[in-house]
């Protein structure tokens, strides 16, 4: 069954829920985002170090900056730009990987490795900790995917604040086609919740780890 807001109400199929109320909502967005802070800034302070070997690394083994920026769809489709370590060469077209014909022909030397571990992901602190991204919640889209952008939309999804991980991060990553990521992303939409959140965030640690779900 479906969940949709209006008004700051929650509705749950065809009943609506008057037990839960706009405070209800504040009150999971305040502690979402005091957990999203509080974990970044440690993080930010713990990984300094990590962050600064893989910048040299890429700077070093590459031309062209550190840093990738790339136009994203945020909360209520919003676009904002969000930091990754460039795991691509420059001239990469600016288009989902999948969409490449041959995606690692646009590698550079060590962008495999950025990828698989997930080393790529971490300037996306940045973002947390200015409100654009959460720890959790529905990866952000390329500002030209129409067609995911249209799915969560006609689904209430782009009501959540994107994530560095999600639940369909968890259950297939790059391996899932664009409907069944919606369907997980609707999923979260239902359930979500603090210890959902801490749930995904430790099957995002074994994946890591693992390395799954990473197709390039």
């Amino acid at each position: 069954m479906r969940v949709q807001s209006r008004a700051g109400l929650l509705f749950y199929g065809s009943r609506q829920m008057s037990q839960i109320n706009l405070f209800d909502v504040i009150e999971h967005f305040i502690m979402k985002r005091m957990f999203d802070l509080t974990l970044a800034l440690m993080c930010a302070i713990l990984l300094v170090l990590p962050v600064l070997l893989v910048a040299l690394a890429v700077k070093l083994s590459s031309r062209g900056p550190a840093l990738y920026w790339s136009g994203r769809v945020g909360r209520y489709n919003r676009i904002f730009r969000m930091p990754k370590f460039r795991s691509m060469r420059v001239d990469t077209p600016a288009v989902a990987t999948h969409l490449l014909k041959d995606p690692k022909v646009y590698l550079t030397p060590i962008g495999s490795f950025l990828r698989k571990s997930s080393l790529d992901e971490l300037p996306q602190l940045w973002s947390i900790l200015v409100g654009d991204m959460s720890f959790v919640g529905p990866r952000p889209a390329l500002f030209n995917q129409d067609d995911l952008v249209a799915l969560r939309t006609a689904e209430g999804v782009h009501e959540l604040v994107p994530g560095l991980t999600g639940w369909a991060q968890v259950n297939g990553r790059d391996e899932l086609p664009i409907p069944e990521k919606v369907k997980l992303d609707i999923e979260y939409l239902q359930r979500q919740s603090f210890w959902f959140d801490l749930r995904i965030l430790w099957l995002t640690a074994v994946k890591v780890i693992r390395r799954d779900g990473v197709s390039h």
